[in-house]
């Protein structure tokens, strides 16, 4: 659970316009480098425009991952960029924040373990199986959604769109068969 303020609210950061960030919680100005060891920290908080008081927090957590990336290791590889990019303005946008959101949960639950294998030193790689599952369920997600990106589809052509939409008839009927094998 994240840390709030002594009311139970999240921490309020307003950003001026000379790019200074002012924490009104403690009454100080702070850096990005600050919001980031917040966001370690699990505190949870706003970031404000001091002038619109529009919620800039998206903005703000993006210019500190920006700044990670740019400084020391880089956590993000260039194909896993290039394939968000692509994602934007495509039918998979509206699906990835929740897609990413639970991958992040997930790795998240499991961080414990993935802590105990590394201690122990085991020898296969647990990130590699996780990625390995997390990218057959986008291939699968895109292959669903994004005409042209089934592995049956001769290369450089779409695949035939009644074909496909057969295809996702007949696999939201096994899954609907599934749900209802499951509740009986």
């Amino acid at each position: 659970m994240a840390k709030r303020t002594a009311e139970g609210e999240p921490i309020i950061i307003k950003k001026y316009a000379n790019r200074r960030l002012y924490n009104t919680d403690t009454s100080s100005y702070i850096t990005l480098d600050d919001l980031a060891k917040m966001v370690r920290e699990n505190v949870d908080f706003h970031v404000l425009d001091a002038k619109s008081g529009d919620d800039i927090t998206h903005t703000i957590l993006t210019q500190i991952i920006v700044e990670e990336e740019s400084h020391g290791t880089q956590m993000l590889p260039v194909s896993f960029l290039r394939d968000l990019i692509s994602m934007y303005g495509n039918s998979m946008q509206t699906m990835m924040p929740s897609y990413l959101e639970a991958s992040m949960a997930n790795l998240r639950k499991n961080r414990e373990q993935l802590q105990a294998a590394f201690a122990k030193g085991i020898e296969s790689n647990p990130l590699a199986k996780m990625a390995e599952a997390n990218f057959k369920m986008m291939q699968n997600a895109a292959e669903a959604f994004i005409p042209g990106t089934r592995k049956s589809s001769p290369p450089g052509k779409p695949a035939d769109q009644a074909d496909e939409l057969a295809q996702m008839r007949k696999q939201k009927a096994e899954m609907q068969k599934k749900l209802d094998e499951i509740s009986k």
